[in-house]
């Protein structure tokens, strides 16, 4: 196996002097597409760099950071698929005893703030050797942002780190850039250009058509103003419509600053997605982690398939239209059939295909073609609260994937885990796709994800109404008497989110009570950087009106509200009474 090299002794082996790049991350090394420096290394690699990888090093001391010696060209460094902090900790800020990261879950193989950390040691390692930052924690972090295990506003993570750059969203297309950029000659601070990243100047550029945030001295003081500049950077986000923006710091000292945001980057085209998942993977662990057991996410993803990017759902507490952008791209058929037919040749393969999805499942393409020439509608969303009229609904091209792939020699059944939007798929007057994921791509459960029911928690959410939930639910039903399959919907809720009272907490129990389905799990709403349900939590606003919004803050109020969702456990009913009597609804 060739494994991208781990240690001095493994780069020597392949006749390299030094590396062009070392890259530092918080994960395991695991060579596999699912994980985000796996592919971000093998695309260098294709590209003609030499690629080292610094996995989850001793930060103590600067001594693992030199393990390589001084790379050509530069650092990169993320914190791994997760932000090193929600990694961590709950949402009751218990540290978590498991990293599935990490070599046999051990917890501890990475610091709280990985990316500043890890920045900060590689600068004292080599001085002059540029540190370009990326990943998911890098990207949430680009500018100012609402910090919940600190309560407070964190500046850009690129002045904590004193990183020369930073690569938001996907990066593929940038990294390319960046390296030969470097590789040119110019120096990590001078690199001022490229889409999708982020640099520190000393003045906003001229020529540069910037639309200036507010400071960050003036988001401290108001929240408002933070909601501004939130309700900007939302509405700059489509590669097609975004401008520069710049976040000043210090504004009228000496030291004043500004940190820059470039557009985004386009998002990558369907050949372009064939080609970066045709790159030569192991589709394994590194092999120094056999004797830990190996790396627990691996088995979550070691038999799924990536088919799509981008989402166009656009849920307050997801992150992903600020990482991946609303504007959706797939892989071809061939390309998704092709490593379907790599997996079902793996001696650990038992025919099962676990997922064949991404963000959300059901989407392939973008929903209109106005986004295509004009980008997303920056003050229009596709799907809330109806879906619009010039959504383009259309399962049958998904159809065509999953057909091909369940008839290959080998594979026994194919899944579908990666969400499935359901009031998408209401809107589909073809009901083929239900009656083909009824029949072959269900294991006895559908996971859904209606959230909530009532209507204004759902609305802060951005979320279809009960009904929509209801008419899938009936019709999901339905489909499964038809095909004589006894198959069953699992409902995941959110509790505490931003604009759910009590009494919408409430609503909720009773529903749940009168429908006969108490959850399992309920999933306490988490404000992780860069969503509009964090702005939300933060702000007690909605950042587009400013219009006031209840949040449940109080450690107590919200074991209420998820005391509620598990009204049947006995060691919750002193919680239950508490709350029906504060709202005034005693039985």
């Amino acid at each position: 196996m060739t494994f991208l090299p781990m240690t001095a002794e493994e780069m020597k082996k392949l006749g390299w002097q030094q590396p062009d790049f070392v890259l530092i991350t918080g994960d395991a090394y695991v060579d596999h597409p699912s994980f985000g420096a796996a592919i971000i290394g093998r695309l260098l690699e294709r590209y003609g760099y030499n690629v080292a990888i610094l996995a989850q090093p001793d930060w103590k001391s600067v001594t693992d950071f030199r393990r390589f010696g001084k790379p050509r060209l530069g650092f990169l460094i993320t914190s791994g698929n997760v932000d090193s902090m929600v990694n961590h900790f709950s949402v009751t800020q218990h540290r978590r005893k498991v990293d599935k990261y990490a070599p046999g879950g051990e917890a501890g193989k990475r610091p709280d703030r990985a990316v500043i950390v890890y920045s900060n040691r590689a600068r004292e390692a080599y001085k002059d050797v540029p540190i370009i930052l990326g990943g998911l924690e890098a990207s949430l972090r680009r500018m100012a942002h609402y910090d919940y295990w600190e309560d407070g506003l964190r500046r850009s993570i690129l002045l904590d780190s004193k990183a020369d750059l930073l690569i938001y969203g996907m990066g593929e297309r940038a990294i390319v850039e960046v390296a030969e950029a470097l590789d040119a000659g110019i120096a990590g601070k001078d690199i001022s250009w490229i889409r999708g990243t982020c640099y520190v100047a000393k003045t906003v550029p001229e020529g540069v058509d910037a639309l200036l945030l507010p400071n960050y001295e003036t988001l401290l003081q108001s929240k408002d103003e933070y909601c501004k500049s939130f309700a900007i950077q939302y509405r700059n986000n489509d590669s097609l419509t975004a401008v520069t923006l710049a976040e000043g710091y210090n504004i009228g000292q000496p030291s004043e600053l500004y940190v820059i945001q470039n557009p985004p980057q386009a998002p990558l085209e369907r050949e372009e997605l064939d080609d970066l998942y045709s790159l030569t993977f192991e589709r394994a662990w590194h092999p120094s982690y056999d004797k830990a057991g190996g790396v627990p996410a691996l088995e979550e993803v070691q038999f799924s398939i990536t088919a799509n990017r981008g989402c166009f759902g656009s849920c307050s507490f997801c992150a992903l239209t600020y990482h991946q952008g609303r504007q959706v791209r797939s892989r071809s058929k061939d390309s998704i059939v092709k490593e379907a037919k790599i997996l079902a040749s793996s001696q650990k393969f038992k025919g099962y295909i676990h997922d064949i999805g991404g963000p959300t499942a059901n989407f392939r393409n973008p929903s209109c073609q106005k986004q295509l020439t004009k980008g997303v509608c920056p003050n229009k969303e596709c799907l809330f609260p109806e879906p619009c009229k010039e959504l383009e609904v259309d399962h049958s091209e998904y159809l065509d994937v999953l057909t091909a792939v369940r008839q290959l020699p080998g594979i026994k059944k194919v899944f579908i885990r990666s969400g499935i939007r359901y009031d998408y798929l209401m809107a589909d007057p073809d009901d083929r796709f239900l009656t083909e994921l009824c029949q072959y791509h269900v294991s006895g459960t559908l996971k859904v994800a209606p959230e909530h029911v009532a209507p204004q928690t759902l609305k802060r959410m951005r979320k279809p109404g009960k009904r929509v939930y209801e008419a899938f639910q009936t019709k999901y039903k339905r489909t499964n008497q038809e095909l004589k399959m006894d198959q069953y919907l699992i409902p995941y809720y959110i509790s505490s989110h931003p604009g759910c009272t009590l009494d919408d907490a409430i609503d909720l129990a009773v529903y749940l009570k009168e429908s006969g389905f108490v959850p399992d799990q309920v999933q306490d709403f988490y404000p992780t950087p860069g969503t509009l349900a964090t702005c939300m939590y933060y702000t007690e606003k909605d950042p587009f009106t400013l219009e006031p919004i209840y949040v449940a803050k109080k450690a107590e109020d919200k074991r209420m509200q998820r005391a509620l969702l598990h009204f049947n456990k006995k060691e919750n009913r002193t919680l239950v009474e508490k709350a029906l009597k504060k709202a005034g609804r005693t039985l």
